[in-house]
Order: structure tokens, then C-alpha cells, then sequence
């Protein structure tokens, strides 16, 4: 392979340097087990506010964790230098405290050498190599078109390339490197806002100028909102507001907590696994390959990350085992829920107003906290864009609201969905909620 086609970032280490190091690691270790997780990324970020540039980073970072294992005792230890005398350093200090800690209760032997995909996860050249200025001519651009539009602009754009490489002693041996791009922006106008995110595997993908374009758009019709009486209403969420909401029951969908009964999946008996309690139309799984997404094909414990059918049907299919509950419990280890993927529809989002006769439209759900996490009842505030639906169509923008929300109850309750988009890594549609739960109204802009 040639090194300057995979060379992401000019201190980005390519995959055999870092399979070098791991293997350098492993061979000098004098513990009885030893595991090595390298991480290496180079991410940039610019940020603006009112209409212009206020910041323009870029971050190299590198790290080798060593974990030593003498039987169920284990130490771990992490260095950022490269240099030999720091990496054997940290080798002989993760050996030495091993032999003094406590034997871990939930140990697990290493891995063995594990099968992987052999796809290759998204990764693009141009992204990684963005420069301060490329990245500083694309918001200018965003800039120009916002005080055209005479609205405050603000927002990130930002590019990360990252690569990951582990090793154990028993032969497990992997390592890969992505790349993402991500766009938020939020406009304001007198006392109206709007706000969206984009997120992709290269910055080409970024819808930069449609979505600068709505977010105007969105933000003028917001002005002078109208109080409305808090209470349970239909409601239309976007897919930007719906993804800070459906990853709070999907990460709650854990077997050791459900068997601990402190889930929402937990029964007296068991667990509601197999049992229809969300709406039909929930179809949700764990796809890396997705052509928006191309992720890792494994964990960083080292589990394969493969295509995982989460929520069918409206029905769970399996609950999420870490190597140690699954252990227990004499199942086969699943790897985190991620990245997500929930199935949408060809429809819109004006499609999904137009079939509404009264209810809702929120643009942002923002600071989603638990209120009761064995129920998974959490509350959050609307934000950037709240608008109320009256025959099909948007009556006028409304005062922010805060809701009181049971997720599982909100995902019975869906009946409709919109086209999927990518937001950070998971691919989620707009929905409609036919009953959802606003507790008062909130000064929050």
C-alpha cells in the first residue's frame, strides 16, 4: 500500500507504523497477558459567531494504553510520547502495579484473534488534509450569506481524522482510520432562531449552502413567538431535534441493567425482549456499513462491530451484552449499540405537517437530562424553532417549551416518519409523536 495514499494528517501514523508499535508493546512485555490500545487523530475546528470568524484550531493527539494482566489482577497505563523510553516506561509501570492490584471480580480473559469485515470504513483523503484556509473561505461563505440575509450566524465547522489499533498478546491484531466532518449552525433574527447539524464521512458531503438556507428561513418565521397552554399535543420532531432523544433509549437498552430490574425492559420475571412495545414503524439496527456511515468493523475492546438487528417491528430484538454479562450469563458479547440506524420514509417534513391537523413542530430538543431513569422518563427544552400546526400547515411560531417525557411511550406512539439524514454517527428520520408532553413554558431562546 502505498504510505502517502493512507497518510491522514502529516502526524497522523499510518496503519503499519501503528501495528509496528502495538507489536513493539506486546513483545516487551513481561506480564502474563497484556492488551495495547493505540489511538492516534488529527481534528480541526473553526468557529464563528455574529457573522464572522472567532476561531480556527487544529489538534494532534496520541495515546498507547498498555494493560497488564497477572491472572484476574490487572493495571493499566498510558503514555502520549512516541519515544521508546517512554513507551517501555510505561510498560514496566502498567506490570508493576498489576502485581499489586486487587483481582478484578469482573474479569475477562483476553480476546482471541477476532474476524472483521473485510470492507473498508469510510475514509477520504481531502477531508483530512483540509487547511485552516479551505475551511476559513467555506464559512466565509456561510458569513456572507447570513448578514446578506440580516440574521446573526454562528456555528462550528469541523473535520476529524482518527485512527485506532489494537493489539493483545494472544494474536489479536487490528487497526483502521476514519474520517468525519460536521456542520452546526444557528441563525438569529430579532427574537426568533433556528439551528440544524449536518455530519458526514468527507466535508464534500456537508450540505453547507441548503442547510445555511433553511436554518435563514426557519429563523425568520420564528419571530414574535405566541405563549401556548403547556399539555400533551401531536408533535413533529425533526430528525436533528429527534436524534438528541431516540440514542437515550437505545443506550438504555442494556441486558445487565434489565436483569438488575433497573430498566424500563425490566419485568418481575424478566425482560420485555420480544415483546411489541414500541410502534411498528420503529425499525432500528446497528448498521456500520451503511453507505453514510462506513464505520469501524470493530470496538475498541475488540469485538466486531457487524450489522445488529436492535428494534424490529416495533419489537426488541436483543438486548446489548458487555463481555462480562455475557459471561455471566452465557450469551455471546453484542458491542456497544452503535452507530444507530433507524428506517424512515420518502416523506418530508412539510409532508408530515400536512397531514397534521393540530399539533407541534420542534426543530431542537436541548438539555435532554434523566428525571427518572428506571422509567426512562427524561426532560429537555424546545429550541431554535418552535412552531404550532393548525390544518396542515404552520400556524405561527410558539414560545419554548419544556417537556416531561417517558421515551419508551414517546416510541409507541409514533405514527409517522420523514426521509432519514446522517447526524453525528447515526442515520435518524423526522417523526411524528402522536402524544408527547409539554410541562410548562420556559424562557429559554
Amino acid at each position: 500500500m502505498n504510505n502517502q495514499s493512507i497518510l491522514a494528517a502529516p502526524n497522523l501514523l499510518n496503519e503499519a507504523e501503528a501495528l509496528s508499535v502495538v507489536e513493539a508493546v506486546i513483545k516487551q512485555s513481561q506480564a502474563e497477558g497484556v492488551f495495547v490500545k493505540l489511538t492516534a487523530s488529527e481534528s480541526a475546528l473553526s468557529r464563528f459567531s455574529e457573522n464572522q470568524i472567532s476561531q480556527n484550531i487544529c489538534r494532534d493527539r496520541f495515546k498507547v494504553k498498555i494493560t497488564s494482566y497477572f491472572g484476574k489482577q490487572s493495571a493499566s497505563v498510558a503514555t502520549t510520547e512516541l519515544d521508546p523510553d517512554a513507551i517501555q516506561a510505561a510498560i514496566r509501570r502498567s506490570e508493576e502495579l498489576a502485581r499489586f492490584a486487587p483481582e478484578d471480580p469482573e474479569w475477562v480473559p483476553l480476546l482471541p484473534p477476532q474476524t472483521y469485515s473485510d470492507r473498508t470504513p469510510g475514509f477520504d483523503p481531502e477531508t483530512a488534509q483540509i487547511t485552516p484556509l479551505q475551511r476559513g473561505e467555506k464559512i466565509q461563505q456561510i458569513c456572507q450569506k447570513s448578514r446578506k440575509a440580516g440574521v446573526d450566524g454562528s456555528g462550528t465547522l469541523s473535520t476529524t481524522a482518527s485512527l485506532l489499533a489494537i493489539g493483545n498478546s494472544l494474536g489479536l491484531r487490528a487497526c483502521e482510520k476514519v474520517t468525519e466532518a460536521d456542520f452546526s449552525y444557528t441563525a438569529r433574527q430579532d427574537n426568533g432562531s433556528s439551528w440544524s447539524r449536518n455530519s458526514g464521512i468527507a466535508i464534500k458531503d456537508l450540505p453547507l449552502t441548503q442547510t445555511t438556507e433553511k436554518v435563514i428561513e426557519t429563523a425568520r418565521r420564528s419571530r414574535n413567538p405566541r405563549e401556548v397552554k403547556p399539555g400533551i399535543y401531536p408533535v413533529i420532531f425533526d430528525a436533528a431535534a429527534f436524534a438528541s432523544l431516540l440514542p437515550w433509549v437505545i443506550w438504555n437498552l442494556d441486558a445487565r441493567s434489565a436483569d438488575e430490574k433497573r430498566s424500563f425492559m425490566s419485568t418481575e420475571n424478566s425482560n420485555l425482549l420480544g415483546q411489541q412495545i414500541f410502534s411498528p414503524l420503529v425499525q432500528v439496527k446497528r448498521d456500520p456499513a451503511h453507505p453514510l456511515l462506513q464505520s469501524s468493523t470493530f470496538f475498541n475492546d475488540g469485538i466486531p462491530n457487524n450489522y445488529l438487528e436492535i428494534i424490529k417491528d416495533g419489537i426488541p430484538q436483543t438486548l446489548s451484552y458487555s463481555r462480562y454479562w455475557a459471561q455471566t450469563k452465557n450469551q455471546q458479547p453484542t458491542g456497544y449499540f452503535s452507530p444507530i440506524l433507524m428506517n424512515g420514509s420518502n416523506a418530508s417534513i412539510n409532508d408530515l405537517i400536512a397531514q397534521t391537523e393540530r399539533g407541534i413542530l420542534v426543530n431542537r430538543a436541548w438539555y435532554v437530562r434523566y428525571v427518572n431513569p428506571k422509567t426512562l422518563e427524561v426532560t429537555g427544552m424546545t429550541r431554535d424553532g418552535t412552531f404550532l400546526i393548525e390544518d396542515g400547515q404552520i400556524a405561527y411560531p410558539i414560545k419554548n417549551l419544556r417537556f416531561n417525557q417517558i421515551l419508551p411511550e414517546m416510541l409507541r406512539d409514533i405514527d409517522a416518519l420523514s426521509k432519514v439524514q446522517r447526524i453525528s454517527s447515526g442515520i435518524i428520520p423526522g417523526v411524528r409523536v402522536k402524544a408527547f408532553n409539554f410541562s410548562s413554558v420556559t424562557d429559554s431562546v
